[in-house]
C-alpha cells in the first residue's frame, strides 16, 4: 500500500513528509510507491518515479521498485534524474509512442553526476600529449572542442560539412591524461571537466517494452529519445531488458535506448535490447537513403564495456544494426551476441572483439590505434568494413586471431575479408589510411556457399577507384599483411586485390 515505503516501514505518504519517512532507516531504499505510484500499467507513474528519484537524490538513499509492479511511463515531457543505484528488478515498465508525446526528443531517464563542473582552461593540444599543467581537485572526463576545424567530412548520401574537431579524455589530478589526444589543435574554442565520481552507479534489472513510434515525415531524419541516457562517468547498468513492439509501414528512428553522452568508465553488463526495423527517407544528398534505430548508442566516451549482452534475429536484414558510436576512446566488446558492432565518427586506443557473435550487419571501423578481433564469429558482408563515408581510415594495427567468417550470413557470396573504399578525390578533415599493418592468426572462413566461377577469398576491395594522378588527397596503403593458419572451406587459395596497383604494394608474408 502507499503507506509503506520500505520493507516492513510506515509513513505519511504526504508529498512533504520528513526525509525519515520516505525511506527505510536502516536499509536507506526509496520507492516508488511511497510517491503515488500506482503500477498497475494503466495510471501514469512517470510523475511519481520522478520525485521518488529526485528525494532520493537530495537525501543520498539507493531506489527500489517493485519486482511485481507494471509502471506505465506516459507521455509527457518528464524526465526522471537518476543520481544514485537503482534496482529495478523484474518490474516492468511500459512506453508507448504509438500516439505521440509531448516531446518526443525527451529522455525519460537522465544518470548523472551531482559533482559541480572543475574549471578546465585549455588553449592549445598536441596530438599524443600525456599530459597537462592542470591539477584539478578529482579525476575528471575533459572535453576539447575547436569549432574552427571540421573534421569528419561525410561523404555519400548523407553527407555533410563535418563535425567540429573534438576529443575527450581523462585527466588525472596529478596532471596525466589517460585517452592521449588524438588531434593537434592551434586553438580550443571550447573545454569541458566533469568530474568523475569515485564511486560507481549501478543501474540494475527492468523490462521495458516500447511500443514504438508511428511518426510521419518523408524527408530528413528526426530522431527519439524517449530513453534513458546516462552522463555520469563510473556507471554500470546490469540485466536492463528492452523489448520492441507495435512497429507498422511509418516510423522514425531512435536514437538509443541506452544512450550514453560525454562520459567514462561505462559498463553495459547482461542488457538485451530488440533491434528496431529499418525505415527509409531522403538524405541530405536528395536520394533514399535507409534509415535506422539504435538500441545502444555512445558518443565522447573513454572506456566503454559491453559485457555479455545479447539480441534475437542477429541476421534479421529488415533490422538495422543495434549499436552506433562516435567519438570514442577504448572500446571493449566481450561475450556479446549483437546484430553489429559500428563506430562512426572514429575510435581511439583499443578496440576489442572479444568472444563474440556479430550478425550480418558486421563489424564497422574507422579511427586510429589498435583493432582486435579474437574468438568471434561474424556473419557480415565483409570480416571488418572500415567505413567509406568516413575514409575507410584506421591508422594503426589490426589482429584477428582464432576467428570463424560466415559471409553474407551463409548466403551465396564472394567473400571480401576487409571492405575499403578511397578513391583519394574527397577531403574528410584528415589524412586517410589503410591499417599500417594486418595480422591473421587462425581464421577459418565458411565460403562453401559461392557463385560457380568463384576463384576463391580476396583480402581487399578495390578500393582506389580513381586513376593516381587524380587523387588530390591520398589514401595510404598497408604495408604488411601477415597471415597464419587461414583455412576456407572452399579450399581455394586467397589472392590479395582485384587492383594490380594495391596487390602490388602490400607486403604479404603467410605460413
Amino acid at each position: 500500500m502507499l503507506g509503506v515505503l520500505l520493507a516492513g516501514c510506515t509513513g505519511s505518504t504526504r508529498a512533504d513528509a520528513p526525509a525519515g519517512s520516505r525511506a527505510d532507516a536502516g536499509e536507506g531504499v526509496v520507492t516508488y510507491e511511497a510517491f503515488g505510484a500506482m503500477g498497475d500499467g494503466v495510471a501514469d507513474d512517470l510523475p511519481a518515479i520522478r520525485e521518488a528519484h529526485a528525494h532520493a537524490n537530495r537525501h543520498g538513499l539507493r531506489v527500489r521498485s517493485n519486482p511485481q509492479a507494471t509502471y506505465q511511463l506516459g507521455r509527457r515531457a518528464l524526465t526522471a534524474v537518476i543520481a544514485t543505484d537503482t534496482d529495478w528488478s523484474t518490474s516492468r515498465f511500459l512506453i508507448d509512442d504509438s500516439q505521440g508525446v509531448e516531446n518526443h526528443r525527451a529522455p525519460l531517464f537522465q544518470v548523472v553526476s551531482l559533482l559541480k563542473p572543475e574549471p578546465a582552461k585549455i588553449e592549445r593540444l598536441a596530438r599524443g600529449q600525456t599530459r597537462l599543467d592542470l591539477r584539478p581537485a578529482s579525476d575528471c572526463l575533459v572535453l576539447v572542442e575547436n569549432a574552427r576545424r571540421k573534421l569528419f567530412i561525410r561523404r555519400g548520401l548523407n553527407r555533410n560539412d563535418g563535425t567540429p574537431q573534438k576529443e575527450v579524455f581523462i585527466l588525472r589530478r596529478d596532471g596525466s591524461l589517460e585517452g592521449g589526444i588524438d588531434w593537434e589543435y592551434d586553438a580550443v574554442t571550447r573545454s569541458e571537466a566533469r568530474p568523475i565520481d569515485p564511486q560507481p552507479l549501478v543501474l540494475r534489472g527492468g523490462v521495458f517494452t516500447l511500443v514504438a513510434n508511428r511518426m510521419r515525415q518523408e524527408k530528413g531524419y528526426n530522431y527519439w529519445s524517449r530513453n534513458i541516457r546516462i552522463t555520469r562517468s563510473n556507471t554500470e547498468v546490469d540485466g536492463l531488458t528492452c523489448h520492441v513492439t507495435g512497429e507498422t509501414d511509418v516510423g522514425h528512428p531512435y536514437d538509443g535506448f541506452l544512450n550514453v553522452q560525454q562520459c567514462a568508465n561505462i559498463t553495459l553488463r547482461n542488457c538485451a535490447i530488440d533491434g528496431h526495423k529499418t525505415y527509409r527517407t531522403i538524405g541530405s544528398a536528395g536520394k533514399p537513403v535507409s534509415m535506422g534505430t539504435y538500441g545502444y548508442s555512445a558518443g565522447l566516451v573513454v572506456n566503454f564495456r559491453m559485457l555479455g549482452c545479447r539480441m534475437d534475429r542477429i541476421d534479421d536484414r529488415s533490422r538495422w544494426g543495434v549499436i552506433g558510436s562516435n567519438f570514442m576512446k577504448n572500446i571493449l566488446l566481450e561475450d556479446c551476441v549483437l546484430s553489429r558492432m559500428d563506430v562512426h565518427q572514429g575510435v581511439s586506443g583499443s578496440y576489442v572483439i572479444r568472444r563474440c557473435t556479430l550478425g550480418y550487419a558486421g563489424l564497422n571501423a574507422v579511427g586510429r590505434g589498435r583493432l582486435v578481433l579474437e574468438d568471434s564469429t561474424l556473419h557480415g558482408s565483409h570480416l571488418i568494413t572500415f567505413r567509406s563515408d568516413y575514409g575507410s581510415s584506421w591508422d594503426g594495427e589490426v589482429l584477428i586471431r582464432n576467428c570463424r567468417w560466415m559471409p553474407d550470413a551463409g548466403a551465396s557470396a564472394r567473400p571480401v575479408l576487409f571492405n575499403m573504399s578511397n578513391d583519394g578525390t574527397h577531403d574528410f578533415g584528415y589524412p586517410c589510411s589503410m591499417p599500417r599493418e594486418i595480422r591473421i592468426d587462425g581464421l577459418f572462413v565458411d565460403d562453401a556457399r559461392h557463385p560457380p566461377d568463384y576463384e576463391g577469398l580476396t583480402f581487399f576491395t578495390d578500393l582506389l577507384g580513381a586513376p593516381k594522378k587524380e587523387r588530390p588527397y591520398p589514401y595510404a596503403l598497408t604495408k604488411m599483411l601477415s597471415v597464419r593458419g587461414l583455412k576456407t572451406a572452399s579450399g581455394k587459395p586467397p589472392r590479395v586485390c582485384a587492383n594490380p596497383e594495391v596487390a602490388q604494394a602490400i607486403t604479404v608474408t603467410a605460413e
